[in-house]
């Protein structure tokens, strides 16, 4: 199996000492080209418009309607800059939407909530091995917008834009709270799907150990274990963010949304004691490993003592026989060396002494 490096890679960060809000790219450019997208809707009409420029295209926030604006690809600072500056964006908030090394969080910032969250996408290499590539997505919540920013296209808000497309339905019935609460659950429910996988690794890293454990099992149980952490480092500091809207008083997050965040915090501690089970499956699954590593070199042992015993009496006839004590003046000497059968019996004392030690070994059981 090719090796497969699991160390994190560099990624680029601004200057110590310059100025908060200094806007900086710091991830990848996952796309040829940023993609401007409006949703707009209201109980009873949806629009969807690829906008090229807000400012160039005169566009404003329609009171009639509740709009989002779907930003795909954050490496055209200049073209998000007119986004920003439309809607008149916290310098700290621009800063963290294209900082993408950001954990996941969620801050008040008066007239707007700004929420980070890591989308984790997940899939399996030859079984054992697990890669994971994390994606930041950056929303923010004002009286009837919603903001959403992510790194690539990746289609993970689709469902959200069927529902819309289809008439009387919550999203379309409900504010834009709700909006930025389904695509908070989007993501969260993702979480489950890699948890999945992660399940599917472990069980199969049991099984494969347990069969045959090899030195690969190691360097792919370690890479497991990292991206658990890593994984957990994405959820868990989403679940306070997530509280502090349930418990504090925001007029941008009505009373009846609530209750939904209310049900996302409780997915994100399911997630959380789900990954902390599977560190703990990891970690045994480690120790059945370093077992089965021992028990299998003590197997060796044992064959290779076995061996061993079985030919010190062998070597000490051997060396008797071999030193040809042959004096006609000794009274001392070996019969055997001028008998016509010593040969073929010192193999056959050999022979039965060999036999006589398995059976010992074996009604001790140490065979």
């Amino acid at each position: 199996m090719k090796k497969r490096s699991h160390k994190p890679k560099h990624v680029k960060r601004k200057q110590p000492g310059d100025a908060p809000g200094t806007i900086f790219h710091t991830g990848l450019r996952r796309i040829k080209e940023i993609a401007i997208i409006l949703h707009s809707f209201n109980a009873t009409e949806y629009k969807k418009t690829q906008v090229a420029d807000i400012e160039k295209q005169g566009f404003c926030i329609n009171e009639s309607y509740n709009s989002w604006i779907q930003v795909c690809g954050l490496h055209d600072i200049e073209k998000l800059q007119s986004i920003w500056n439309h809607f008149k964006l916290h310098p700290l908030v621009q800063e963290d939407i294209v900082n993408t090394s950001q954990r996941s969080k969620i801050e008040s910032y008066g007239d707007i909530i700004f929420i980070v969250l890591r989308m984790s996408a997940i899939k399996t290499i030859d079984d054992l091995e697990v890669d994971i590539k994390a994606e930041q997505i950056s929303i923010v919540l004002g009286k009837n917008y919603v903001l959403s920013f992510q790194e690539s296209d990746s289609p993970i808000f689709a469902p959200i834009i069927k529902r819309l497309e289809l008439g009387n339905t919550n999203i379309r019935n409900q504010g834009v709270d709700y909006l930025a609460y389904t695509l908070i659950d989007c993501v969260v429910d993702h979480y489950f799907i890699s948890l999945d996988v992660f399940g599917e690794a472990i069980e199969s890293a049991e099984e494969q150990i347990l069969n045959n454990p090899q030195s690969v099992h190691l360097q792919n149980i370690h890479a497991l274990r990292s991206n658990l952490i890593l994984f957990r480092k994405s959820v868990w500091s989403l679940r306070d963010g997530i509280n502090t809207l349930v418990r504090d008083e925001n007029m941008l997050i009505g009373t009846s949304v609530k209750v939904f965040l209310r049900d996302v915090s409780d997915h994100i501690a399911q997630v959380i004691d789900t990954i902390e089970n599977y560190r703990e499956m990891v970690f045994s699954i480690y120790d059945m490993y370093m077992s089965a590593l021992s028990n299998k070199m003590n197997e060796i042992m044992k064959v290779l003592t076995i061996i061993a015993t079985v030919f010190i009496p062998l070597t000490f006839i051997a060396g008797v026989y071999g030193m040809n004590f042959n004096t006609q003046k000794s009274s001392l000497n070996m019969p055997e060396l001028n008998w016509y059968l010593g040969y073929p019996f010192s193999l056959l004392l050999m022979a039965g002494v060999a036999v006589a030690m398995l059976i010992f070994f074996k009604r001790k059981k140490w065979l």
